[in-house]
């Protein structure tokens, strides 16, 4: 054996690089940079900066204390003690198109993103498909060697991709990320989220009762950055933080809901008026700024009852308790970044929101969106009484209208109205010791999200490349705003600017926006058409008028018809016809490819697999079933069959006490149906099915039937149905939620699973 070892290391002195010791037991010791085949890591440029990149969700101008809000933030405050904020700053007015123009610095119906993808559309503006010719920040900066890393929320993966066989080209990680820690889609519960790591599934919070996302993605932020600084301490990295909070359902801690207990107990119409003098005295508006009034859809909150009025300042008290918590993950975060001594040499970008606050919940709020999103909203005596359990992991809230009306103090509207600032205004913070000036002063000049990716590029001193992996690369559009961490007060370079979102559209050009009027509210689940091209326009000088509050077209028609002709030239060149209004509508899956190939019946085998909403049937409220091919083994034995959703809302077949069960729940366990058999299954092969038969006014109601063996052995009518919309299923256990107090996770089934067909009964969309 000696022999033999002495051998190796002969061997190994003749092929080692000259520089590199060869210590006395055979091993390499202190190895030098001499390689000459092997391939070579991209080098960063000598002196380059950390990238911090911080997006939170549905957070409007005003709800931060940093912005003048009532909502602490402490560690925003320091950071911007140490910055600057910037209170010109916009977004598109939604989550996928704000996400996507960050990631590229182009307009984002340049890059497919004309709306969220969930009702995307077969259009190069609206296909949610990042082209392969607008590279990512992560593609750029890892080409110039960068460590890059994703936490948090990814909204930007087409759903149809969205399964356990990809494709992934278009995940995180293909898109130029290292490492992805978080979610696929537009929200998840902060309790038992539907979590990704890298590209697998993981269940992190089983058998873990204390378990809260926001915490669980910044232990693993601060894990990730203590590992890259172990092994690449020289390298600079990118992270990019894009929590689900305050996005619905809004939950928090129970303890830190219980720190504004009485808060918000003014109501909404004083909280404006509040939000708006903390405004003016910290200096984040202009002293000449408008307070807009309440919008007129809006009840005033003296109009409510005194039942009302509590629900409503709870669901506002989980609202602001979500918020502060992650404020203060966010703070471990900074924490960590100083202890690894990293922080002087990071820029961090802060963007408190990707659109405005969301008034999507409308007058009354709710207490479960996803019934609320399937058009089953809970009335104001489903919520009364509830309270206690608002915030917590039973609850699936979203505040009512009015609150988000009042973060986005002081402007006009809300999330998705991309023509008023009440959508696309929203706070920044940038920080980078050393290279920031004046942190007292606010910067003003008009900034865009997509000014973020350039601005990344010029601190770091690189230009993004014209070709990416052989693929020539659409231009920038952002404009760099570095150019303002010195100069408080240096012109504005990004100078025109267009916005459009379901129809709702704008242009910007030297301080004047003309813009469309909303033709109703963002929480009108209508499928009526509206036509966007009779939307009327409006006209702004924002150079006089911060707030968007005093309309000039009348006094300026010349002006206005200027700037109508500017948006239809900026619209041609960024894919944004055609033009459509309808959002409720196109959520119809028949919009857009699948992995399921536009089948009617999908057969599943048991798998550990979770279906995301892209590769499960969308059950429309037309006639379905599902059928369970099942061997029962002598001893018996209980489990999930196939399931869909949560507590919130869903279905599934289960075998429970040894007999079949189909469980039915269009909207929380109130509205929950269970039907049974009778007698326990025999041992060996049978067929398990629940079917659901819609009144003859679809929409509603409907018959619900569990057979067994081809023989009807329950029935039960249901006066409320569902389509399950965007809700993941699995097949031979549960998946992140249970569907049933009585079923704990993950009750795989005990016998022998051999299939599940689900089938549409006629040609109504399914996927």
């Amino acid at each position: 054996m000696r022999n033999w070892i002495k051998l190796i290391a002969a061997t190994t002195a003749m092929v080692m690089p000259a520089t590199a010791v060869l210590a006395s037991d055979g091993s390499v010791a202190a190895p030098q940079p001499a390689f000459k085949t092997y391939p070579a890591r991209p080098q960063a440029p000598a002196q380059a900066p950390n990238i911090l990149i911080v997006l939170t969700d549905d957070v409007g101008f005003g709800a931060s204390s940093t912005f003048g809000g009532l909502i602490p933030m402490p560690n925003y405050d320091a950071l911007a003690a140490q910055g600057v904020r910037y209170n010109n700053f916009h977004t598109t007015a939604m989550c996928s198109p704000t996400r996507a123009a960050l990631l590229t610095g182009r307009n984002h119906h340049r890059v497919g993103f004309g709306a969220i993808s969930e009702v995307s559309m077969d259009a190069p503006g609206y296909n949610a498909s990042i082209p392969k010719t607008a590279a990512t920040i992560g593609q750029v900066l890892k080409a110039y060697g960068y460590d890059t890393s994703w936490f948090g929320k990814n909204h930007n993966t087409p759903p149809w991709d969205l399964t356990p066989y990809g494709p992934f080209d278009r995940w995180p990680l293909g898109l130029g990320f290292d490492y992805f820690y978080g979610f696929n889609g537009p929200a998840t519960s902060q309790f038992a989220p539907i979590l990704t790591e890298n590209l697998n599934t993981i269940r992190p919070y089983i058998g873990k009762p204390d378990y809260i996302l926001d915490r669980d993605t910044a232990d693993h932020a601060i894990q990730w950055l203590g590992g890259q600084k172990s092994l690449r301490p020289d390298a600079p990295f990118l992270m990019y933080w894009s929590p689900g909070t305050a996005h619905g359902p809004q939950q928090a801690p129970k303890e830190w809901i219980a720190k504004f207990r009485g808060k918000f107990d003014m109501g909404w119409d004083k909280l404006r008026v509040e939000i708006f003098k903390r405004q003016k005295a910290m200096g984040v508006i202009p002293k000449n700024a408008r307070l807009n009034p309440r919008e007129a859809a809006l009840p005033a909150w003296d109009s409510l009852t005194p039942e009302q009025q509590k629900v409503s300042a709870r669901m506002m008290e989980v609202y602001a308790a979500q918020l502060a918590f992650f404020d203060d993950q966010f703070g471990r975060v900074i924490g960590e970044l100083k202890r690894l001594g990293e922080y002087d040499n990071t820029l961090i970008i802060y963007v408190q929101g990707d659109n405005g606050s969301s008034e999507e919940a409308g007058p009354r709020g709710t207490n479960n969106e996803y019934a609320s999103m399937n058009n089953n909203d809970p009335e104001w005596d489903q919520m009364i009484g509830k309270e206690d359990s608002l915030g917590g992991p039973h609850s699936a809230g979203v505040y009512q209208a009015g609150w988000a009306y009042a973060m986005n103090t002081p402007f006009q509207y809300s999330k998705q109205v991309a023509s008023h600032l009440g959508g696309t205004m929203n706070g920044m913070v940038v920080s980078w010791p050393g290279h920031v000036a004046d942190q007292r002063q606010t910067r003003g000049q008009f900034t865009h999200v997509i000014d973020i990716a350039p601005t990344v590029y010029e601190a770091i001193g690189i230009t993004p490349p014209t070709q990416m992996n052989g693929v020539d690369q659409m231009p920038i559009d952002g404009v760099s705003f570095a150019y303002t961490f010195r100069e408080a007060k240096a012109a504005n370079r990004h100078t025109e600017q267009y916005f459009e979102l379901m129809g709702n559209r704008g242009f910007y050009k030297d301080g004047w926006l003309a813009n469309t009027v909303p033709a109703r509210p963002t929480w009108d689940h209508s499928p009526t058409h509206v036509d966007p091209l009779a939307f009327k326009w409006e006209l702004y000088d924002l150079n006089r008028d911060y707030s968007q509050s005093v309309n000039l077209a009348a006094r300026h028609p010349e002006k206005l018809a200027a700037l109508q002709a500017d948006f239809e030239t900026a619209a041609k060149a960024n894919n944004v016809f055609p033009l459509t209004s309808d959002f409720f509508s196109r959520l119809d899956a028949r919009f857009r490819p699948s992995i399921l190939g536009g089948r009617n019946s999908v057969t599943y085998y048991p798998s550990t697999a979770r279906f995301n909403y892209g590769a499960f049937p969308s059950l429309m409220r037309t006639g379905w079933s599902a059928s369970a091919q099942v061997d029962v083994p002598s001893a018996g034995g209980d489990g999930t069959l196939v399931a869909q959703g949560g507590w919130a809302m869903g279905w599934g077949l289960f075998v429970i006490n040894g007999k079949p069960v189909f469980l039915y729940d269009p909207s929380d366990h109130d509205t929950a149906i269970r039907l049974s058999g009778s007698e326990p299954l025999s041992p060996g092969k049978h067929s398990i099915m629940g079917r659901f038969v819609p009144d003859a006014m679809p929409g509603r109601g409907g018959t619900l039937e569990l057979s067994v063996d081809g023989k009807e052995v329950a029935r039960q009518t249901t006066p409320m149905s569902s389509s399950f919309l965007g809700l993941a299923g699995s097949v031979g256990q549960l998946g992140d939620e249970s569907v049933a107090d009585d079923m704990q996770l993950p009750f795989a089934y005990q016998g022998r699973l051999l299939s599940v067909t689900i089938s549409q009964e006629k040609e109504t969309g399914a996927r």
